[in-house]
């Protein structure tokens, strides 16, 4: 199972290819899997910035914590366009999401698979009821029927980020599934805890869904 870090932060709108052309020049030039780092996706939503760092194992079990080589070279040539979003910053650690929720169904699953985020708000200290609706659902057949094979639920101050890792046969499918009455029961639970990034332009699920920008994953 692939272990994933997730790091949220602001970034100047538009400017998606600059940094994505930051990162694409240093993993290219150095070797983030000599770290323990097998993949990397950047996305954007609105004026998020969100890094998905992949590695093959848990960095607390491997010892390998480091995921960039030129860090600081990065942060400096990122540093006009991302900026901390929490409140609480105070170093890079505290750009790191907090997983609260996981959920991946026994058994071999499917070879091709595609990942997609869903971003939104989260009412503070909601985790846990977050989490319990999830857990219920999980344990019906609504993730089976929408080809689900893993599911990963992270906060940082305000922001909510899911990944959603489905079939990829059945992922485009489930686009179009949204008035199932379980998927509506299950929006509807999380309506309390949940809500859109940006609710003023928000006119359904699909605006909820981050942009992939660049990806990068190791070839050894």
């Amino acid at each position: 199972m692939v272990f994933r870090n997730v790091i949220v932060c602001r970034m100047v709108p538009g400017s998606e290819n600059i940094v994505g052309d930051v990162f694409g020049h240093y993993d290219k030039t150095t070797r983030p899997q000599d770290l323990g780092v097998i993949g990397r996706i950047l996305l954007s939503h609105h004026d998020l910035y969100i890094h998905v760092i992949e590695r093959k194992q848990d960095p607390k079990v491997s010892g390998q914590t480091r995921g960039l080589p030129a860090f600081q070279k990065i942060a400096e040539a990122i540093g006009p366009y991302v900026t901390p979003y929490p409140r609480y910053w105070k170093n890079p650690s505290d750009s790191v999401a907090k997983e609260f929720y996981q959920w991946v169904p026994d058994g071999k699953g499917p070879e091709d698979t595609t990942l997609t985020m869903i971003v939104g708000r989260i009412k503070p200290g909601a985790e846990p009821d977050v989490a319990r609706v999830f857990t219920e659902s999980d344990a019906g057949p609504l993730p089976a029927e929408l080809g689900v094979t893993g599911r990963w639920l992270y906060a940082i101050d305000d922001v909510y980020v899911h990944l959603l890792e489905q079939d990829a046969s059945l992922a485009e499918a489930m686009r179009h599934n949204h008035d199932k009455p379980a998927f509506s029961k299950v929006m509807e639970d999380l309506s309390p805890y949940i809500s859109p990034y940006r609710p003023d332009i928000w006119r359904g699920p699909q605006d909820s869904v981050a942009n992939p920008f660049y990806r990068w994953r190791a070839e050894d």
